[in-house]
């Protein structure tokens, strides 16, 4: 067993010695983009754990360590991993969390700092907690994020953007069931493959499979009619993460609806331009926002690729560029709104307006000030500039029922699918 060693402050370190024996374990939120970034942290010799559990005493473990008014996402994130290293599966004296430290002002950023102190009143302080951050934060001696690593998860996020794209836009369609899902689960399995290898950072496969991936999804047989389009948007835990908004997907699908998730390579290009706004605004060093320039508009760059991808067969919808997203919050929100999800909650709504997704269902933790700004108080202007949007704004805590969340969607559906119905029928008079 490793010998467990302190920082100056007395944080347990992660050490090398812990590399080799401990399992990391990930809290989910993203299930195809973490199974990437699973394995990308099993080739660099880590032996990593993506936690997929769902049940309701992972709300109750969070309550017990996080106040109600804390965080809805900091309970579950929280919940998910005290459940995991308390019910048994893993051995606890090599056993550790990873959780992400954006450094903001965020409470997000405070996420840490309650786990290690839930860990402590369960006896469990020798589990390290290992902080995933580009900001400098926490350093550890067996936890290093190279340049291979960071430029392999840019890869990661971006194939965990086309599929989820992708798949969203076929599944409602499909003459024969489950050929979407058949067909990620391919793709996923491929590039996992790639993972273990150095193709993954050849860009020229990157591009040839983002043109692959789209022209067969492009073959799957699909009915071609019109169905109700709605979008997600949100803090970002909320958004994506099945635990956090009650498998709204899942429900949506029943719905019978088409699904559009804005990808989450929008929100890493948007955290390297906070950057930029920093310097512009508050006189921070101009090294290092030419540095995130740098790295910005190479993210920006490799964003580009997919959407030539998926705009190379007509039948889809193309993802917009991060600029273009960004024109489109002036009038509304000033690029300097940016904790959380801040303007880039606000241009989501506008991009998927934009390009003709009018219903949109805007997940947020009950109680979080940025995401009730940017989110729920541009609603009204919003509908002001287009009054075809049709958005409802969804809280979430542990004391909401979801069958009230569902009525609230359900009622929004409603309103979506008569005003699908008069648009097709003013069509055909016209």
């Amino acid at each position: 067993m490793s010998k467990l060693k302190y920082s100056e402050d007395g944080r347990l370190l992660f050490t090398k010695e812990m590399k080799k024996e401990y399992t990391i374990l990930i809290p989910m939120m993203l299930p195809i983009h973490l199974q990437f970034m699973k394995n990308i942290l099993r080739k660099h010799g880590y032996k990593a754990e993506l936690l997929d559990t769902t049940h309701p005493r992972i709300i109750e473990e969070g309550l017990q360590y996080v106040h109600n008014d804390t965080c809805y996402p900091a309970l579950l994130v929280i919940g998910q991993l005290l459940d995991a290293v308390k019910r048994g599966k893993y051995d606890i004296n090599k056993t550790a969390l990873i959780i992400t430290q954006t450094g903001g002002g965020c409470r997000a950023s405070n996420y840490i700092y309650l786990l290690r102190k839930a860990l402590k009143q369960n006896s469990l302080e020798h589990v390290p907690v290992i902080s995933f951050n580009l900001n400098g934060m926490e350093k550890n001696p067996g936890f290093k994020l190279t340049l291979n690593m960071l430029i392999e998860f840019v890869y990661a996020v971006l194939y965990g953007d086309i599929l989820m794209h992708l798949s969203n836009q076929v599944r409602p369609y499909e003459i024969n069931p489950g050929d979407t899902d058949r067909l990620t689960d391919n793709w996923i399995k491929k590039i996992s493959r790639e993972l273990k290898g150095r193709s993954l950072l050849n860009k020229n496969r990157f591009k040839k499979n983002m043109w692959q991936i789209a022209s067969e999804f492009a073959d799957i047989p699909v009915r071609r009619e019109e169905k109700v389009k709605v979008g997600i948007v949100g803090e970002i835990y909320m958004k994506y993460s099945p635990l956090g908004n009650n498998n709204l997907e899942a429900f949506l699908q029943q719905e019978d609806v088409e699904i559009e998730i804005p990808g989450l390579m929008d929100f890493v290009i948007y955290t390297c331009d906070n950057t930029a706004t920093d310097t512009k605004l508050y006189g921070m060093k101009k090294g290092v926002s030419i540095i995130t320039r740098i790295v910005k508009n190479y993210l920006a760059n490799m964003k580009n690729i997919l959407i030539e991808a998926v705009k190379s067969q007509p039948c889809f919808r193309a993802p917009s560029s991060y600029d273009h997203v960004k024109s489109l919050v002036k009038g509304y929100i000033g690029t300097g709104a940016k904790m959380g999800e801040g303007w880039l909650l606000t241009a989501e709504m506008l991009d998927l307006i934009t390009s003709g997704v009018e219903n949109i269902i805007c997940t947020q933790p009950f109680g979080c000030l940025p995401n009730h700004i940017s989110g729920k108080g541009m609603i009204r202007k919003i509908k002001e500039n287009h009054p075809n949007a049709n958005i409802v704004a969804i809280d979430y805590d542990p004391g909401a029922t979801r069958i009230n969340q569902e009525n609230r969607i359900k009622l929004m559906l409603s309103v979506a699918r008569m005003n699908l119905l008069n648009r097709t029928a003013n069509s055909k008079v016209l």
